[in-house]
């Protein structure tokens, strides 16, 4: 322990993200809380805390064990996840690929946790930045949505108060980046770039230059062709079941659906991921799309998906705003 304790100080003293140490009975991390006021500090601990208090999350997130306050240092203490977090196994040439079975577990386990905190919990919450890096897998690789640095709540029928646009380049929807208003629904629009991003093993934005640098635009391209799993990450060679890519596939993108009416509620989708299959789903084109792209009641939107732009619409981001790290 004593070199754990140096350590421990160490990390503490330069900021550094987080720190994980085996403790008598549990092993924990230690998350520094930066950039924030003691009255956020508060507010996000009651909120991780209170959101945690059902039963029914206890699989769902990764679980707060404690909070200190100590001079200037604001930390929260986790219960420590053994695999990291999700993205680490999906880009480039990772060390351990992640198999389909894991992956599609995962995305069950956040997609139901999402459901919890729009619909299941006293009062809505909006986690406001889904993404790989912000869900944590334990030892048995189960998918655990953490950070609720960015999140807000408000009373279930309530209109969500307009504030600034916050989350991460990429998996903002485009009202959200227009309005700063933060819904269930911009949180779904999230969680349709993270399906598609599991399933393809990408980033939501490649390097500028490639004509499939969009990953929204590349599956719907993939999808207009009639061979939506050739957007399958890879990595997975043949070791994958179609029905199950290609719903998580069709899934995305009519959650990343440019316009928040025409996207399915989070219950809708964990109903859809048990079922496991994709013929249960509404034909894209019924939801707008066409042979030149996705067609919406009126002309915004069409006009640019036509032009090559598409979904591509949400990576629009004025200030003020908060930005996310990637990944």
């Amino acid at each position: 322990m004593p070199s754990e304790k140096r350590s421990l100080q160490k990390s503490l003293k330069t900021g550094s993200l987080s720190m994980g140490l085996k403790g008598l009975n549990t092993e924990i991390c230690i998350l520094p809380q930066k950039g924030l006021g003691k009255r956020s500090f508060w507010e996000r601990v009651d909120l991780v805390r209170n959101c945690q208090q059902w039963p029914a999350s206890s699989q769902k997130f990764s679980p707060l064990l404690g909070y200190c306050r100590r001079k200037e240092k604001l930390l929260l203490v986790y219960e420590y996840m053994h695999n990291g977090s999700l993205d680490k196994y999906l880009y480039g040439n990772p060390a351990i690929t992640l198999n389909w079975s894991h992956r599609f577990g995962v995305i069950k386990g956040v997609a139901s946790g999402l459901s919890y905190l729009h619909e299941e919990w006293d009062q809505v919450i909006v986690h406001r930045d889904v993404k790989p890096s912000n869900v944590l897998l334990d030892g048995q690789w189960n998918g655990r949505l953490g950070d609720f640095g960015l999140a807000r709540l408000y009373d279930h029928g309530a209109d969500p108060q307009i504030t600034h646009a916050a989350g991460t380049f990429g998996y903002l929807a485009p009202e959200h980046t227009r309005l700063g208003r933060a819904t269930t629904s911009t949180d779904v629009f999230a969680f349709g770039v993270f399906l598609l991003v599991v399933a393809c093993g990408r980033r939501p934005i490649e390097a500028q230059g490639s004509d499939d640098s969009i990953l929204v635009d590349w599956v719907f391209s993939c999808w207009n062709r009639g061979n939506i799993l050739e957007a399958t990450d890879r990595k997975l060679g043949t070791e994958f079941i179609d029905q199950e890519v290609e719903l998580v596939l069709k899934l995305g993108l009519w959650c990343s659906h440019k316009e928040p009416t025409a996207r399915p509620r989070m219950r809708q989708v964990v109903q859809y991921l048990v079922e496991g299959d994709p013929t249960l789903l509404p034909e894209l084109s019924s939801l707008g799309a066409s042979s030149t792209g996705l067609a919406f009641s009126h002309s915004e939107g069409f006009d640019d998906f036509a032009n090559g732009r598409g979904f591509a619409q949400s990576l629009y981001v004025p200030e003020p705003m908060l930005l996310s790290g990637g990944r």
